[in-house]
C-alpha cells in the first residue's frame, strides 16, 4: 500500500493502526511509537484542525500548528508501519490487523507522480514580498521541482508565480493591500501531485 496523502486518510489509518496494535499485542508487542502517543497525536490534530476551521478567516497560525502536528503524526505512524511490516514479514493477513497492506507491485521503470506537500507556511513577509517554506512529500515519486501558485482570495484563478527545486522560495513584487493565497505543487516527469494546503497573507 502507498502511504495516504489526504489528511483525514492519515488520521483514519493512525486510528486503525492503534486499534490493531491494541487488539493484537502478541503479534505487535512493542511498537516504536507507543499506541498512547499515536492516539494522543490524533487528538491533538483534531483540536488543531477545529481551531483552524473556527478561525478560517485568520487561520495562518492555526493552520501552521495543525500542519506541524500532522507532520509529527505522520512520522510516528510511518515508524509504526515499518515496524508492523517487519514483525509480520509482509504477511497481508497480519498487516490487515492494523489497516495496512503490502507494497503494491510495480515495474522498475514505472515513475509515480509526487505526493502532496502538506506543511506549507509563511516564513517571512514584507511590503511586497513573501517567503514560503514547506517539506517534501512523504510519499509518491521523486520530486523534480515545485510549482508555486497564487490567487486573490476574493476571486480569480490560480496562476504560477514561481518555481523552485528547493523546499523554500521568496516571491517579490507581489500585489500589496489585498489578501493573497498561495499553494505549492510537487512535479516530476510523470505529472504533478495534489496541491498543498493554502496559506494567506496581506502584504
Amino acid at each position: 500500500m502507498n502511504f495516504p496523502s489526504r489528511e483525514l486518510d492519515i488520521v483514519r489509518l493512525a486510528q486503525d493502526v492503534a486499534k490493531g496494535f491494541t487488539d493484537n499485542p502478541d503479534t505487535f508487542p512493542a511498537p516504536p511509537a507507543p499506541t498512547e502517543r499515536l492516539l494522543e497525536a490524533v487528538d491533538q490534530y483534531h483540536t488543531a484542525r477545529d481551531a483552524a476551521v473556527a478561525a478560517q478567516g485568520t487561520a495562518v497560525k492555526g493552520t501552521a500548528s495543525k500542519n506541524e502536528i500532522l507532520g509529527e503524526l505522520t512520522g510516528l505512524l510511518k515508524a509504526d508501519l515499518r515496524y508492523a511490516e517487519s514483525m509480520s514479514n509482509g504477511d497481508p493477513s497480519r498487516l490487515q490487523l492494523v489497516g495496512w497492506g503490502p507494497p503494491r507491485s510495480r515495474r522498475f521503470s514505472d515513475l509515480e507522480i509526487p505526493g502532496q506537500v502538506i506543511t506549507l507556511d509563511v516564513s517571512q513577509e514584507g511590503s511586497s514580498w513573501v517567503s514560503l517554506g514547506w517539506k517534501e512529500p512523504f510519499d509518491g515519486g521523486p520530486v523534480a521541482a515545485y510549482r508555486v501558485q497564487r490567487r486573490r482570495r476574493d476571486g480569480g484563478d490560480w496562476i504560477d508565480v514561481g518555481t523552485s527545486v528547493e523546499t523554500a522560495v521568496t516571491l517579490r513584487d507581489q500585489e500589496p493591500g489585498v489578501e493573497l493565497e498561495y499553494r505549492v505543487i510537487a512535479v516530476n516527469r510523470a505529472g504533478q501531485g495534489p496541491a498543498s494546503n493554502v496559506v494567506r497573507v496581506v502584504l
